[in-house]
């Protein structure tokens, strides 16, 4: 009896530390999955989509296809100012064993500009192009709720609607232009 109150304790504290390890990273793998399938998302339904996903801008230069928008309201049928309800709903259906519902995705675009942080979006990233010439341009990260996603991701809240910083337009090909614009999605759960 001495010998069981003394070993049954740690052994229970082990074994439920095992399963809870495994919870954190089952959980974390649900969300890795949420994420990567809203940047699939997003990436498929670009621009050139009949049907695209857009952030805070137009295209420097869009197909004849884009619905355009306003000043200061996007275009595209799955836009950032409506909470992206298909991409979302993209992210949740890719998770599993935990609520679709408590997923919260975000997404951003970043891209070069021509010479500076303020120059115009959907520059070529920089070289010398056949029909372009010279092109001297900066890539500018995009933010998510006011950090660089890539580097702080844990600084980055969760609720919905997290606020963005997009560079770029959801732009990622042009006839005769080369366009590098990236889209980074971040997906975090709610509890």
């Amino acid at each position: 009896m001495v010998e069981l109150a003394l070993v049954l304790p740690l052994f229970i504290i082990f074994l439920f530390g095992i399963v809870l390890l495994g919870i954190t990273v089952f959980y974390q793998q649900q969300l890795t999955n949420a994420a990567r399938e809203a940047a699939r998302f997003a990436s498929i339904h670009s621009a050139t989509a009949p049907c695209p996903v857009t952030g805070s801008f137009d295209p420097a230069s869009p197909p004849l296809s884009y619905p355009l928008g306003s000043a200061g309201n996007p275009g595209g049928c799955d836009r950032k100012a409506a909470g992206w309800p298909k991409m979302t709903a993209a992210a949740r259906g890719s998770v599993s064993g935990i609520n679709g519902s408590g997923v919260m995705v975000s997404a951003c675009w970043s891209g070069y500009r021509k010479d500076s942080q303020f120059g115009p979006i959907d520059a070529p990233p920089p070289g010398t192009y056949p029909t372009l010439g010279t092109i001297y341009s900066v890539f500018v990260p995009c933010q998510i709720d006011g950090h660089d996603p890539l580097l702080e991701s844990s600084q980055i809240g969760c609720i919905s609607g997290m606020p963005t910083t997009d560079e770029a337009s959801s732009m990622s090909e042009s006839a005769g232009t080369p366009v590098a614009n990236t889209v980074t999605a971040y997906a975090c759960y709610v509890w």
